[in-house]
């Protein structure tokens, strides 16, 4: 019988996060290691990702790092290749780069919108598709974990933010889609739908007090979540401990789609 908690571990698997330079994505590669996954981490800022240096940390586990925009197609299907060249296979993608324009529907630019569908919806698409690819060659299966968002599964928000909404919608039930199609080969995908998180990518939000009394009292715990509780929700959806769960939509939002 597998020990309890080895049902968490990741050892020997070969894990690839993209948009792994801050935020979810380094706190993903970070507890991927510690469960003795190899990381892989992508991310289209060259000089974020120079700055990683898990060596000086102390932390265990080989890793690598690679530039990557996921909007472009060429660029995916090399830097996937080099990984299985590199590390021999792909065991789980963290399909996590993403964007955000928050501006009203009226006022949004056609180049806006279809900026945030090429990166949250094309772009997560083209990573699952190449990873799929190589699990599905190889015949080993392997898990998918996308960041989905609570604006994915509720109209709500305290701003508008249509374009945003609009592509975690469809990420919800691309996660969906993908889990039917690709179960038969042994991958599970799976997606996170985190609340606000206290990282870079709300920087603007959490500098206006007012705001953040407005997110605070429309989330049951009463606060941001944090990079690493999210992280820690990727990582059992990577694991063993989440081998018969496909398809699933995991909230980590302090209560806010239980309303």
């Amino acid at each position: 019988m597998t020990a309890a908690m080895d049902l968490f571990r990741l050892d020997d698997k070969v894990v690839l996060i993209t948009g792994a330079a801050q935020g979810i994505g380094l706190a993903a590669a970070k507890l991927c290691r510690q469960a003795g996954a190899r990381v892989v981490l992508l991310d289209q800022n060259h000089e974020a990702l120079q700055a990683i240096d898990f060596e000086a940390s102390g932390e265990g586990g080989t890793w690598s790092r690679h530039v990557l925009d996921v909007t472009r197609e060429d660029q995916v299907c090399e830097v996937f290749e080099r990984a299985v060249v590199s590390h021999g296979r792909i065991d789980v993608l963290i399909n996590n780069a993403g964007i955000a324009l928050r501006d009203a529907a009226v006022d949004l630019s056609r180049e806006a919108w279809e900026r945030v569908m090429d990166v949250n919806v094309t772009g997560m698409f083209l990573c699952a598709r190449e990873a799929a690819r190589r699990m599905i060659g190889a015949g080993h299966g392997g898990a998918v974990v996308n960041t989905a968002s609570i604006m994915g599964l509720s109209g709500g928000g305290v701003y508008p933010n249509i374009s945003y909404q609009t592509s975690k919608g469809a990420v919800v039930n691309m996660t969906r889609a993908l889990a039917v199609e690709w179960a038969p080969h042994a991958i599970r995908v799976n997606a996170v739908a985190p609340t606000y998180v206290d990282t870079q990518f709300v920087a603007a939000l959490t500098r206006q007090p007012e705001l953040m009394a407005r997110i605070a009292a429309v989330t049951p715990l009463r606060r941001l979540a944090t990079a690493q509780e999210v992280a820690a929700a990727m990582v059992f959806l990577a694991s063993p401990a989440a081998a018969m769960t496909t398809g699933h939509i995991l909230a980590v939002d302090g209560g806010f789609l239980a309303q």
